[in-house]
């Protein structure tokens, strides 16, 4: 609308309108067609309020590419995974959450793909398909340690109660990684999922009643159980030469390197289970003893609890005889064994059978080399027939070292210090001929006074 009073410059007419006919306004005398004014697209309002530009484009705008190709890669994993479509739906939700949290959104392409691995990893444990960390940090090829300071961190963004997972829950899934079934290897090499993944999981209960998965990491446990099960359920000697690295191969899994020593250790408990056996005569050895395998977990039980009865007589016949031989030592010179002592010794031991009495019997096995020096508690570990591996290996600690006392120079020295200080032929002439000086000097003033 013209402003009232507005008149042509060129006619003085008022008759003057708006012309809109062209992208931009103007203002035109309608009598003699002279253009009063023009308008401004800077100025001027076209199509109402000003409007930023993200507003403009919410509806069609596109989302980042880092985050289509994170979203990419959760399906993927989900399908590697094998998992259901719920859980695949609920990592995603959760993938898009975090990325769009500030906490994610300004760090490395790195770390959000090991954050789409600890979202199919919190969704699968919150839907009850347990997994463990080691596997997701084996499919996206990273450091565990990485991948668990991420997971710990988006839980805490997220706010969300993951549930923790006990070991002979993920057996069933992390035994699936094995290809080893009928149809992945030949027939003398090959084997039962389901009897392979019950017998792995009656090993694993076997580890941890003896200490063995106590403060471990999951993944090499239950590599050495699922080779020994593969072993034992049909223990030939194509099987048995096989080492755990070309099972490994075989099975097309990474080998962990910690997995040979929890090897070890399992089949040292296998040994010890395998002596109590009444049927065999053989020696049972770490050799032979993946044989015995089915009767050992078939009645391990009754096996744990006759090897630590076996155990407690062995120690308690060994205090027994360093008792008599002590009692014996010190009655060698009069040449007639005092009855008494003995007496009592025997009385003790047989009191030491009752409980609550064996830390103070003196007639019990004796301590180990280094046991209790000083303040240090025994190693009772050495003595225990199953122990947890921080008992049976602890670490050494570092002695306390003397705190250091500046030196000044003006300390006073003794005459032994001065002896450990001479080391050359000629030093020890010039302090020899010193001692002749000095004594020189006191002779001579003791005649003159």
């Amino acid at each position: 609308m013209p402003r009232p009073g507005l008149r042509c410059p060129g006619c003085g007419s008022s008759n003057i309108i708006d012309d809109d006919l062209h992208c931009q306004t103007q203002l035109v005398c309608v009598d003699c067609g002279a253009v009063v004014s023009e308008g401004s697209l800077v100025n001027d309002v076209v199509g109402g309020a000003d409007v930023s530009y993200s507003q403009t484009t919410a509806v069609a705008r596109k989302p980042c590419p880092n985050l289509l190709y994170g979203v990419q890669r959760v399906r993927a994993i989900c399908r590697t995974l094998r998992v259901n479509h719920e859980i695949e739906t609920l990592s995603q939700t959760n993938f898009t959450q975090a990325y769009q949290h500030e906490h994610f959104i300004n760090v490395s392409l790195q770390r959000k793909e090991v954050l789409a691995g600890c979202c199919v990893l919190v969704s699968c444990r919150l839907l009850n398909w347990p997994i463990t960390m080691g596997t997701i940090s084996c499919l996206l090829d990273a450091d565990p340690m990485v991948v668990g300071a991420i997971y710990k961190e988006m839980v805490q963004t997220l706010n969300i109660t993951a549930p923790t997972i006990n070991i002979t829950d993920v057996m069933e899934a992390h035994s699936q990684e094995y290809k080893i079934s009928p149809l992945h290897a030949p027939e003398e090499l090959a084997a039962d999922p389901k009897q392979l993944n019950k017998r792995a999981v009656a090993l694993v209960e076997l580890a941890a009643d003896t200490w063995i998965v106590t403060g471990r990491q999951p993944v090499p446990i239950m590599m050495s159980a699922i080779y020994l099960s593969w072993q034992s359920l049909k223990p030939t000697k194509q099987r048995l030469k096989l080492t755990l690295e070309k099972f490994c191969k075989i099975a097309k899994v990474n080998k962990h390197k910690v997995a040979l020593k929890r090897v070890t250790e399992m089949k040292e408990v296998l040994c010890k289970l395998g002596k109590e056996l009444p049927w065999i005569r053989e020696d049972v050895t770490p050799e032979n003893v993946v044989k015995h395998v089915e009767d050992i977990l078939q009645h391990r039980f009754a096996l744990l609890r006759r090897a630590l009865r076996t155990h407690e007589e062995t120690r308690l016949e060994e205090g027994r005889t360093s008792c008599e031989d002590s009692v014996n030592e010190k009655s060698a010179p009069s040449e007639i064994p005092n009855s008494s002592s003995v007496e009592r010794c025997e009385v003790r031991s047989d009191m030491s059978e009752q409980p609550g009495d064996g830390d103070d019997n003196p007639c019990t096995a004796p301590e180990p080399l280094g046991g209790t020096q000083g303040n240090q508690e025994p190693n009772w570990g050495k003595r225990a027939l199953f122990a947890p591996p921080c008992v049976v290996h602890p670490k050494k600690r570092r002695a306390p070292h003397p705190e250091s006392k500046e030196v000044t120079g003006d300390e006073e020295i003794c005459d032994i210090e001065i002896d450990s200080y001479i080391r050359t032929p000629r030093e020890v002439r010039d302090f020899a001929r010193m001692q002749e000086m000095l004594s020189e000097k006191e002779t001579n003033a003791n005649v003159s006074h």
